[in-house]
């Protein structure tokens, strides 16, 4: 047995998955356990000793570590940046040996995760480079074997902000790279922040807020970032300021990560004064989001025509922050050439861990068998004890029914008007509640967002909610036939189901689809079939199982969130619980749900 430990450490999103003979056996985030931290970098220890428990097996028995970084790469890009940029570029050159430090004690710092000696281990280190592993993260567990392309896009990884690649078979062939200054994903970022969402990972509330405005700043875009006939793109001189190292991965007094500015004081000219995170959004800050996601598009558009040209075939497999564009995810295959596209639930540096590994069973280890992820259940379980206890000590009204029965009374209860926590089975992998670890409530309900928004999820009002499908049912409520198990594609619902299902249709008739296979999620399958069933229309609205915290992990994380919040009902496993005052919607949906449903 080959067993490789896939790691994503010294970075945000920190992470840890486990590949035995070739297979993923598990994949977990760091901020999923411990201090609970979004996009927490602090060395995986949970998430190792997490999968390693999963796989049944001990840090000893491990043959590989794969490390997703490779300080050594991009040299002369590093030398050349310091040598224009003195006092910025000498910052990025000592975070660069800082890390080229730390990496030397990765297997003693296993070890000692594992509480092992920290000379116990035998295996051996290997460093994949940063966008390397984001290609082989979605690569090899696409089901392409023959001519693919390959293509990673975000802020920075190893000096690098972008790489196109030929993949076939088991080779993955690095044809270009985008090296920094010059970032997409920092031009985004650096969006984001002038209009006040200044933490870090909150670039997809400016995909949300783009359609409330307009596209009003086209022409100061085009001057930011400026794409090349014969290249991929560059950020304008003097706009930007990044990579000026020692911060990316550290967190603040209230454990938030830190962040470096990315704009310079030249944005006023263009767009006035940047708006402070507690000031009301304007009109022009909605036209600024919009601007930058249309810019966004035409960049992106540019580099997948031009990767499309360079490897001539119909398929991709691409990942990166970037990646989790969802409109523009859609838009990839409405116009360009590739038809078919492969992302893994993990597009973030989370899945940097999975790639690093996978790429280390190929290229090290000499594995041949490929891998295809159909899911994203990958993380940890819990027992059904540990459910019975947690749902004990919440003192709700509580029933417990054969599995079978549990979809149809979840059904209920939502039809009934109820918000539903809803967790089952293993955790998913990636940023996404996916039918495990999830909220769900009625689509049809006009008043239903404005509920959760404000009893539960306590957020912006502008950031929509996702429809989960069944994936025979998408073409008949959308416009663009996509099946997008991981949540990946924003597409538009046909006009004639738009009013009919206000919660989760976006301001600009558009959801961030996740149609579902009976295979993968029968338990979940089954409840979008019950309550389509009882309304007409196979969709729930599903947000992830959270209150402005990482997604559940434990039973009792899960009946905590549903006690302090205002959700109405909880299914831990087998276990339905609800708060008192839906005592009789209880009894109804458990009474009824021993009736089979007419088909």
């Amino acid at each position: 047995m080959s067993a490789i430990l896939g790691l994503n450490i010294n970075h945000p999103d920190a992470s840890a998955a486990l590949i035995l003979d070739g297979r993923v056996v598990a994949a977990v985030m760091e901020e999923r356990f411990g201090q609970r931290i979004k996009h927490d970098p602090s060395f995986p220890e949970h998430a190792i000793r997490s999968v390693l428990a999963i796989g049944g097996i001990s840090a000893a028995e491990l043959d590989y570590i794969a490390v997703a970084r490779d300080t050594s790469q991009n040299r002369a890009a590093k030398i050349s940046y310091v040598l224009q940029n003195p006092i910025s570029g000498g910052m990025a050159a000592f975070e660069h040996f800082r890390r080229a430090r730390s990496d030397l004690g990765v297997e003693a710092q296993v070890a000692l995760a594992c509480g092992l000696a920290p000379d116990a281990l035998k295996a051996r280190l290997v460093n994949v480079e940063h966008h390397l592993s984001h290609i082989a993260s979605a690569y090899y567990c696409s089901p392409f074997d023959g001519l693919t392309a390959g293509f990673s896009y975000d802020g920075s990884g190893d000096f690098v902000s972008a790489m196109a690649a030929r993949c076939e078979g088991s080779r993955i062939e690095v044809l270009d790279r985008v090296r920094l200054p010059s970032s997409l994903g920092f031009f985004y970022t650096a969006c984001c922040q002038f209009i006040g969402f200044d933490q870090f990972g909150e670039e997809y509330k400016v995909m949300g807020l783009a359609p409330y405005g307009e596209d009003r700043f086209a022409e100061a875009m085009r001057k930011l970032v400026v794409t090349h006939d014969d290249a991929w793109f560059s950020l304008a001189d003097g706009f930007f300021g990044m990579h000026r190292g020692g911060h990316d991965a550290k967190l603040d007094g209230d454990n938030r990560m830190k962040m470096l500015r990315l704009y310079s004081d030249r944005w006023r000219d263009l767009f006035g004064e940047p708006r402070s995170r507690t000031e009301a959004l304007s009109q022009r800050d909605m036209d600024i989001a919009r601007s930058c996601q249309v810019r966004f598009e035409e960049i992106a558009l540019h580099c997948f025509n031009r990767l499309q040209h360079l490897v001539p075939t119909s398929q991709i497999a691409y990942a990166g922050g970037c990646a989790l564009n969802g409109v523009m995810n859609a838009r990839l295959l409405r116009e360009t050439a590739f038809d078919r596209a492969y992302m893994q639930p993990a597009s973030s540096d989370d899945g940097l861990s999975v790639g690093a590994a996978l790429w280390t069973w190929h290229n090290v280890a000499g594995g041949g068998e490929r891998f295809h992820m159909q899911h994203a259940y990958w993380g940890p379980d819990h027992s059904q004890a540990a459910m019975l206890r947690a749902a004990e000590a919440t003192g709700a009204p509580m029933r417990e029914l054969p599995l079978v029965q549990v979809p149809q009374a979840v059904a209920r209860l939502i039809h009934a008007g109820l918000v539903v926590g809803w967790y089952q089975g293993r955790s998913e992998w990636g940023p996404r509640a996916l039918g495990n670890r999830s909220i769900l409530a009625d689509p049809t309900k006009a008043d239903m967002k404005d509920i959760i928004n404000a009893k539960i999820k306590r957020r912006e009002s502008f950031r929509p909610f996702a429809p989960s499908v069944l994936r025979s049912a998408v073409t008949t409520y959308f416009e663009q036939d996509v099946f997008s198990p991981f949540m990946m594609h924003v597409v538009k619902l046909k006009p004639e189901w738009r009013p009919r299902l206000p919660a989760i249709t976006h301001v600009d008739g558009t959801g961030r689809l996740q149609s579902i296979d009976r295979d993968t999620n029968p338990l979940y399958y089954s409840v979008i079939e019950c309550f389509g069933q009882l309304s007409g229309v196979p969709i729930v609205l599903n947000t992830s199982f959270n209150e402005n915290e990482p997604i559940v992990d434990t039973p009792q994380q899960a009946a905590d969130c549903f006690m302090r919040t205002g959700l109405d009902a909880l299914c831990l496993g087998p276990y339905l619980l609800v708060k008192g005052e839906h005592l009789h919607e209880l009894a109804n949906a458990c009474m009824e749900s021993s009736v089979a449903l007419p088909s």
